[in-house]
């Protein structure tokens, strides 16, 4: 395939950025979008110029890193995937594709399509723990007993990878999606109930402070998760929240 590629170009946080043109032929259909990209830098850095810079780690839709807003959408056209397991066989010859990074107050962009997720970490940081005893007194996890819808739920919610594509897709650029699937995670295990009430106050507040934008239930950000956690932690972390303040 022959592509024309149009990409947001920072040099830094400082820089006002622009889209820069690139053509690139003989994409095979096989390759992933990341490996598209290590083809243009290799062309890019044979001709003296600066590669295009863009996260990855995994490259197995685990580490959330690949952050792209491709054509418009978090991740690209292929639903339930992340921007490393989008293949070009989802594009046809002699398309435009145009990639950024992700949008939002609270990730400033680094260079080019590296954003700065930190405020991620810290809400985590922020209540995203349990407290145990590790003094040699530890029960064993597997004789703790707990319901399998419970189990479930929480095995759901922990499948948040914290790519933040909720917060590309949401028009408010909220993170309640992400911040009510570790609130959740917690709230449904045994493991979570000592600091359940001070961690979903924590959290939001952390959150509210990163400036996120509220929510206000479209549901773009469950369409475009690459993982499918449901809206139905947002509704969870409501109601852990107000009852926590009423508690408190």
């Amino acid at each position: 395939m022959n592509l024309k590629l149009k990409i947001w170009r920072q040099k830094d946080a400082t820089d006002t950025g622009k889209i820069v043109d690139y053509n690139i032929s003989d994409v095979s259909s096989d390759m992933s979008f990341l490996e598209m990209l290590d083809v243009l830098n290799t062309q890019l850095i044979e001709k003296g110029d600066d590669p295009v810079s863009f996260d990855h780690d995994c490259r197995e839709g685990i580490c959330g890193s690949c952050s792209l807003q491709i054509n418009g959408q978090p991740h690209g056209p292929d639903g339930g995937t992340t921007t490393c397991q989008l293949h070009m066989r989802k594009f046809k010859d002699q398309q435009t594709i145009v990639i950024e990074p992700f949008r939002a107050k609270a990730f400033p962009i680094i260079k080019d399509l590296i954003i700065d997720r930190s405020a991620f970490d810290r809400i985590q940081q922020a209540g995203g723990y349990v407290s145990v005893n590790t003094s040699g007194n530890t029960q064993d996890a597997n004789t703790t007993p707990i319901n399998k819808v419970d189990a479930d739920h929480a095995f759901d919610a922990a499948a948040c990878i914290g790519c933040a594509a909720c917060v590309a897709a949401c028009k408010n650029s909220s993170a309640m999606l992400f911040v009510s699937a570790k609130v959740s995670q917690y709230a449904l295990l045994p493991q979570g109930q000592i600091e359940r009430q001070q961690r979903v106050q924590d959290m939001v507040a952390q959150m509210d402070e990163e400036g996120f934008g509220a929510c206000t239930n479209t549901g773009a950000c469950e369409a475009e998760c690459p993982k499918g956690i449901s809206l139905t932690n947002i509704a969870r972390m409501n109601r852990e929240y107000i009852g926590a303040n009423l508690k408190s």
